[in-house]
């Protein structure tokens, strides 16, 4: 595996992302989402690792995470990537990289860059034309932060329509939700982030 410069270290933050070959799609239909969720589940243990957001477009996955053991977190996610691009491959069938390259990653070294990533991840569906609203997009961690122990009375009309929408992986959302006064005030700190600056955090990502 080629060398990458970024250390990663338990207890510290880290914005991990990928996106298809030549920008093409990772998730085919509905159902590839929650298979996507279930692999980051097996491999992205909760004694290992604490989700702090996360969402799945077409062509491209963002997760923000809090390390609790960072020893072998590269190979887990290395290996989460090439399960996921085979089980891909021989489902469609298709041939060649899914991804571009390895998946990148960036540390996530103060607060405001945590909170301001956050709601980057949770407009992306929205930025991208998907959905008018960020929350009506099923296969993110906004709807953790909005409506928590409810998640599972939201799902529910879907779950008959694709298979295994219930494992969705846990979240964590208490440290980011401690920064405002309360669910609202988050939901507006999200939904004010102009679409100007999801287009420079865009380009500062993938350049």
């Amino acid at each position: 595996m080629p060398y990458r410069e970024l250390s990663f270290t338990p207890d510290e933050f880290y914005h991990i992302y990928n996106r298809g070959n030549n920008k093409g799609r990772i998730f085919f239909e509905p159902e590839n989402y929650p298979f996507f969720l279930e692999k980051l589940g097996k491999y992205l243990r909760p004694d290992q690792v604490d989700i702090h957001a996360y969402c799945l477009i077409p062509n491209h996955y963002h997760i923000l995470v809090r390390l609790l053991s960072g020893s072998d977190f590269s190979e887990k996610m290395h290996d989460l990537s090439i399960s996921y691009a085979k089980s891909i491959n021989k489902r469609y069938p298709r041939a060649g990289h899914l991804f571009q390259g390895r998946f990148k990653a960036k540390h996530v070294d103060s607060t405001e860059y945590l909170l301001h990533l956050s709601r980057y991840i949770h407009l992306n569906p929205r930025f991208g034309g998907i959905v008018q609203r960020a929350e009506d997009w099923e296969f993110s961690s906004y709807r953790d932060y909005l409506f928590g122990g409810k998640i599972a009375e939201i799902t529910q009309a879907r779950q008959s329509e694709i298979s295994g929408i219930s494992r969705r992986p846990a979240v964590t959302t208490e440290l980011i939700l401690s920064h405002f006064g309360g669910v609202e005030d988050y939901r507006e700190f999200v939904e004010s982030f102009a679409d100007e600056r999801m287009m420079q955090m865009e380009e500062q990502l993938w350049k």
